[in-house]
């Protein structure tokens, strides 16, 4: 059974996978694991994530490909969005990481101060 199937078994609805088996060695893990995002996604989503991606995030050429207007597109691309959790790529720095810089003479004590207070 693939994602596609198993996302319209269970039209929509949230579930748990228990079981996985590492193909190839029979290892098989029990426990509760969550899904990827974007495997949580219905099929027809999935599909145009996919396709977002082949095009490089060009929507003219989504526009080409689904038959449907720019804003069709950026619709569909902001329902999505909104369904998926934004990865941070840029954390906030740790404290170790203001206290080198502080020490390397990078930013003043104060500087210091606000970004620790800030981090709370």
């Amino acid at each position: 059974m693939d994602w596609q199937e198993l996302t319209n078994l269970t039209r929509g609805q949230p579930f748990v996978v228990e079981r996985v088996r590492l193909a190839g060695s029979g290892v098989a893990i029990e426990g509760e694991f969550e899904l990827p995002q974007l495997a949580q996604l219905n099929v027809e989503d999935q599909v145009f994530v996919t396709a977002f991606v082949r095009c490089h995030g060009s929507i003219k050429e989504m526009e080409r490909i689904f038959g449907v207007s720019y804003p069709t597109i950026k619709s569909r691309l902001n329902r999505i969005t909104r369904m998926l959790d934004f990865v941070e790529t840029d954390p906030a720095p740790s404290r170790a990481d203001i206290v080198d810089r502080l020490r390397r003479g990078e930013i003043t004590a104060q500087q210091a101060l606000a970004e620790l207070e800030g981090r709370s």
